[in-house]
């Protein structure tokens, strides 16, 4: 008997798959193999080749049903004003916006044709032609400029105000051409707009209710605070997308209940799931976790201005005595990636690898607590369950610092208030930042001098100067080795500690196929819904 197959076609292989879309035993395969002249081992070797296309192969129609972590009654479909995980997957199935990140955090165009500028600071938009919104009007210039110059009307009241700030002239120069301009040269303006709040709606929207967008998905239902149902777009510009015929989406805030729903088969999809509440998956057949490392972090943050930070010698004392290896296995349970102090993480293209994290040394950390005189000498420092994980890191600094005579004095501080009375003024805290598409938004956001985030106070005019050159730079090259250039300097110079960025992982079942990391966070920069399907 021979493993080889005589007259075996590609006709053939498509007949195996599709008896397998259609739910066809494996004993009724191999049946059908042998018929077609396969030999018992041959047979097997096509069954998995045939199991492994369809599994690729997207598969059209489908309810999905998927559940988040946080609603409210304040939930929104307006983009300007969304604010939580649930209002940004809403959003993104309903809307579409001038440009998108991939899973690389690589610019794409999106309803745009293309961006262009001579200087940075003027620019060019090309739309796509043939889009349209939901209830069958013509996607114009005019669209983009009332949903971009929303965000400048302060009654809107936009969660990006101080970001859309920058465009200061708009003009629609014929039905598919828009014009940009900005206060000042920013290279970075396609990656801007690819945030989940520029999305493009319809000129002289008010009413968001009907969710009237140019995306995948069409409103049947929102109620906020408890869920929204979405169907298929049928006149979708985007070819053959998107596969699923109805999207679900409700939030279940307990994380083991949320995980319990997807085993009892309720949902598909878990988001965001506590490490304590995987063990409640274990090795169920079935379902799976999906891990994505896009920037999230808990960092401990130590102002310069104040004692003890003040003192440079405790600072670089404190950055030694952080075991970022234990941090990211015991408080973080695995699900991390080790940080190097500075904010930029390696799922952003314009990371420096070449920034190394500082290496656990007590001995060292010691003989800058010395040299600073605070050795011995009690350091309140704030901690809460407010920013994900910081109590348990917090302890574990301290057991470290208990073992070289440093007393580190962990006061565990409630969440509610913690951001309004802790964050930002305590002299030695935690803070928790989410994952930002560029680095011009991170720097400018936490590190320059004027930065309304400055964690811990961190001011350099060089740094200051830096900035503003990469940002104004259309040559991205330059721009790389600049920025490179200040997450050094931060690393070294600013007194926030990033031990780790932070892993999101969700559970979702075995039949959900296309989920993919994106740099924008979990659940596929919160678009999963356009391009997952579910196996037949």
């Amino acid at each position: 008997m021979t493993d080889k197959i005589t007259n075996w076609t590609g006709a053939d292989d498509a007949m195996v798959e599709s008896a397998i879309r259609r739910g066809a035993s494996r004993r009724e395969l191999l049946k059908m193999l042998l018929a077609g002249g396969a030999a018992v081992a041959a047979g097997s070797v096509v069954l998995g080749r045939a199991t492994n296309a369809v599994a690729a192969t997207p598969v059209s129609g489908g309810t999905f049903k998927a559940a988040g972590w946080s609603s409210s009654n304040a939930d929104t479909l307006d983009p300007a004003k969304a604010s939580l995980s649930t209002d940004y997957v809403r959003c993104c199935s309903l809307y579409n916006r001038l440009t998108f990140l991939d899973k690389d955090g690589v610019t794409q165009m999106e309803l745009a044709e293309s961006f262009d500028s001579k200087d940075a600071k003027a620019w060019t938009v090309k739309l796509r032609k043939g889009v349209t919104f939901h209830d069958g009007k013509d996607l114009t210039a005019d669209d983009v400029v009332f949903s971009l110059k929303r965000h400048l009307d302060p009654a809107i009241g936009s969660k990006v105000a101080k970001i859309a700030a920058q465009m200061t002239g708009f003009k629609a120069v014929d039905k598919s051409t828009v014009e940009i301009t900005l206060a000042d040269p920013n290279a970075d303006l396609p990656t801007i707009l690819a945030l989940h709040h520029f999305m493009i709606v319809a000129d002289g929207t008010t009413d968001f209710s009907k969710g009237n967008g140019t995306g995948a998905f069409v409103l049947q239902t929102f109620e906020p605070g408890v869920r929204s149902v979405v169907t298929k777009n049928k006149n979708y510009w985007k070819s053959g997308k998107p596969y699923l015929d109805s999207f679900e989406f409700i939030a279940i805030s307990d994380d083991s209940a949320r995980v319990n729903a997807l085993l009892s088969g309720d949902i598909n999809f878990a988001a965001a799931i506590n490490p304590r509440a995987m063990k409640l998956i274990g090795g169920q057949q079935g379902f799976e976790l999906s891990k994505t490392t896009s920037g999230n972090y808990t960092d401990l943050n130590i102002r310069l201005d104040m004692d003890p930070g003040s003192k440079a010698d405790f600072v670089a004392g404190m950055k030694y005595l952080v075991n970022r290896e234990q941090i990211v296995k015991s408080a973080l349970r695995g699900l991390g990636e080790i940080g190097n102090d500075q904010p930029v993480s390696p799922a952003n293209v314009f990371h420096n690898p070449d920034v190394k994290p500082k290496a656990f040394d007590p001995d060292k950390a010691k003989f800058h607590f010395q040299k600073s005189g605070l050795l011995g000498q009690s350091i309140p420092v704030v901690a809460s369950d407010a920013a994900t994980s910081s109590i348990d890191m917090a302890v574990i600094i301290q057991a470290a610092g208990a073992d070289i005579g440093m007393k580190l004095d962990v006061q565990r501080v409630p969440s509610d208030g913690y951001w309004d009375n802790y964050w930002l003024k305590a002299p030695v805290h935690f803070g928790n930042i989410n994952p930002r598409p560029t680095p011009d938004i991170l720097f400018s956001l936490l590190y320059a001098s004027n930065a309304p985030w400055n964690e811990s106070q961190y001011k350099s005019e060089k740094f200051d100067k830096m900035l503003i050159e990469a940002r104004g730079s259309l040559d991205q090259a330059k721009r790389k080795e600049i920025y490179g250039q200040m997450q050094a300097m931060v690393s070294e110079e600013a007194g926030t500690i990033i031990p780790a960025y932070i892993s999101n992982v969700d559970a979702l079942s075995s039949k959900v196929k296309g989920l993919e990391a994106n740099p924008l966070g979990g659940m596929m920069g919160y678009a999963m819904a356009e391009y997952l399907w579910l196996e037949a």
